[in-house]
């Protein structure tokens, strides 16, 4: 790849930590390779593994094939469900195929379709907070029949929402929201249903929590936030919110490819995070064509310390 440059050079280059990566994508993406190396090229991939196109080519490159829907995969097939999550329809047609399904949802993920699960069986209606037509959204939608779960995404949502019994709702969330957009929306259910039940534990997960609150701290010392990770990835999405609420410049960006010398103008501080499916190379790349491979301008700024890991299926082990 040839070599980009910029014409405007920041004085600064501070890079977020935690950024990029997190246990789930990780274990996901492992799972992939795992099922390559022990079952053989090609296996099927229902739906991005996870919201990057890097990684997504890299796989491919490996032997992964992505597909729409179950029906996609031929018989006999070993076919990986994606990080998002699917629905139990999605489940059941896998089953019925015959298909050697690997699940990579992510295991935050299906703490949330347990939660969803548990109040269902307890004759609550539920309220799913999170984006229309997201995966991780229709995955968990679906874990319950058709009707049982109500979607909202602002807190004006809230006041349209038609329910059976003001006194048997509970709310879950999806995991790769803002934090504090989240906050306002459950605002506004606990006034309008004083009696709905919240999760025990928040919903949204430790490494978009994490991440989140580094950009904050970013903000505080940077002109402009770039923000790497696919267009389609939520939490990525987020961070750059998050960003520009905190009153700093952002741009979501695919990879140094889209850095422009526009982009920097007149911005001498520039902080760099990453989305939670956004592979350190890229991140990387963005640095180098900051700094002009100048270490010293480059510096760290850790927020908290992660150490969270997931295991694969005992199948992939070996």
């Amino acid at each position: 790849m040839q070599q980009q440059t910029i014409q405007v050079q920041p004085k600064s280059v501070f890079l977020a930590q935690p950024r990029g990566f997190c246990a789930g994508v990780e274990r996901a993406i492992e799972i992939v390779e795992r099922s390559i190396e022990v079952f053989g090229a090609p296996v099927y991939v229902r739906h991005e593994i996870v919201h990057n196109k890097h990684v997504v080519d890299c796989l491919k490159d490996k032997g992964a094939v992505f597909i729409e829907e179950v029906e996609d995969a031929p018989d006999g097939a070993v076919l990986i469900f994606s990080a998002h999550g699917v629905s139990k329809k999605v489940q059941e047609d896998g089953k019925q195929r015959g298909l050697r399904v690997m699940d990579a949802t992510c295991p935050l993920v299906t703490k949330v379709h347990l939660e969803l699960l548990r109040h269902y069986a307890s004759g609550n209606q539920i309220i799913l907070i999170g984006h229309e037509g997201h995966p991780e959204v229709e995955g968990t939608m679906g874990q319950a029949p058709e009707g049982a779960v109500l979607l909202v995404s602002e807190p004006e949502d809230v006041a349209t929402l038609q329910v059976k019994d003001e006194s048997k709702l509970a709310f879950v969330t999806q995991t790769t929201l803002s934090v504090d957009d989240t906050k306002d929306v459950i605002e506004a259910l606990q006034t309008r249903f004083p009696k709905i039940q919240s999760p025990k534990k928040e919903d949204i997960c430790y490494a978009t929590s994490n991440r989140q609150m580094a950009v904050k701290d970013l903000a505080k010392v940077s002109d402009l936030i770039l923000v790497v990770g696919s267009p389609n990835s939520s939490n990525s999405n987020r961070l750059r919110e998050v960003a520009e609420k905190e009153g700093c410049a952002a741009y979501l960006i695919e990879n140094a490819g889209s850095v422009t010398s526009d982009m920097l103008e007149g911005k001498a501080n520039i902080g760099v995070t990453a989305g939670a499916s956004a592979p350190e190379v890229l991140i990387q790349e963005v640095i180098d064509l900051l700094s002009g491979h100048d270490k010293n301008i480059v510096s760290t700024r850790e927020t908290v310390k992660e150490d969270v890991h997931f295991s694969i299926p005992r199948e992939l082990k070996v």
